[in-house]
């Protein structure tokens, strides 16, 4: 699930982040707030010939085809959209002068979390276009008490379409949150986030939607899952409150389909859900994990250094290890190594002229 950008802005804002822009610093001679322009820091050591791909509006969650050749992404405040939508692109296609990707979503409701099948031509993702054509509402922070939290549209279920945008299949009917979905690299499961049982659990499914199995079954928002490179484990974000309060809390907000994000960690289990473990043990939020090709490390985004910037982190699979990727000033998540592990794509506010527009880069992958 990709949580709304301009909202992620505030809450830098909110937590302590000092300019009201984004890549920008502040000037001590003049007093002024001057635009940081910057496409790649020269702490980022393991990233090399970044290119940024999109060019305004958000975007988000992009996620490679399975020959490496296409990304699958979800965008909004750009092409007349009113709330995220799923498009395909080649990665060697030049957006830069306003050219729209291919739409794969309806253009109704609101969309998330879109990935490749194994044919490079099938895509899988999650929307509310049945439940209502028009886009749902984002609830406002100051109705619960100036905390930044994240809707689950219960009106989420989980379609396939081809890569021109023709509709071809509904996975989910349950009532409730569908959504989340993404696919194993051995190409024969599904793993998905789902309210179905009563609380964010995670589950698995057969690539046509058969054969549904529950994963993770403790109390809290277990989501944005992703397969081990050999298909055995998965790596998730995860609240889980303990205090009576924290508990109440969580419930109490999840009864309105909302979850608040501030403080996740990651977890790592085998795809039964057996074997469980906590990787991070950070403070604040954790969240957009993705394995390394090695599968002996996790990538992720945290704000858990500066509070107020998300950057990339990687660490072990144990949790030792911890190193910093990138050194962004405002907003750096959603990596994903490309499937021969050479390339990455993630999202990023960087070079953006201090608006809010978040776009897509890529970069080679230095060890």
């Amino acid at each position: 699930m990709k949580p709304n950008i301009t909202l992620l802005f505030i809450l830098a804002l909110f937590i302590g982040c000092k300019s009201s822009h984004k890549s920008a610093s502040y000037d001590a001679k003049s007093g002024a707030t001057k635009i940081v322009n910057t496409i790649h820091y020269p702490q980022e050591k393991h990233l090399k010939n970044i290119k940024q791909l999109t060019f305004g509006g958000d975007n988000a969650e992009a996620y490679w085809s399975f020959d490496g050749e296409k990304l699958v992404f979800q965008a909004s405040n750009i092409w007349d959209l009113n709330c995220d939508q799923i498009f395909t692109m080649n990665i060697t296609d030049d957006l830069s002068k306003g050219a729209k990707p291919q739409m794969i979503s309806t253009g109704l409701g609101r969309t998330t979390c879109s990935y490749f099948f194994p044919d490079n031509q099938t895509i899988v993702y999650s929307s509310t276009h049945l439940a209502d054509v028009n886009c749902p509402p984002v609830p406002k922070k100051e109705d619960y008490g100036n905390k930044y939290i994240w809707p689950v549209y219960e009106g989420f279920d989980i379609f396939t379409a081809d890569i021109n945008g023709n509709q071809l299949k509904q996975l989910t009917f349950e009532k409730g949150y569908d959504a989340e979905p993404t696919v194993s690299p051995k190409g024969d499961k599904i793993v998905f986030t789902s309210t179905r049982t009563g609380d964010l659990e995670l589950f698995t499914m057969n690539l046509d939607g058969t054969d549904v199995k529950q994963v993770t079954n403790e109390l809290g928002y277990d989501g944005g899952a992703f397969f081990s490179p050999d298909g055995t484990k998965l790596i998730f974000r995860s609240s889980r409150p303990k205090t009576e309060e924290d508990i109440k809390e969580y419930k109490d907000l999840l009864a309105q389909g909302l979850v608040q994000p501030t403080n996740m960690e990651l977890y790592i289990c085998n795809v039964d859900g057996s074997n469980l473990k906590k990787i991070t043990n950070l403070g604040s939020a954790n969240w957009a994990p993705f394995f390394h090709p090695s599968g002996k490390k996790v990538i992720f985004s945290s704000n858990h250094k500066t509070k107020h910037s998300f950057n990339l982190f990687m660490i072990n699979v144990d949790g030792t290890g911890l190193e910093q990727i990138t050194f962004d000033t405002v907003f750096d998540a959603f990596p994903m190594f490309s499937p021969d592990g050479k390339k990455i794509v993630f999202s990023s506010n960087r070079n953006n002229n201090g608006t809010h527009d978040t776009n897509l880069f890529i970069a080679d992958w230095v060890e």
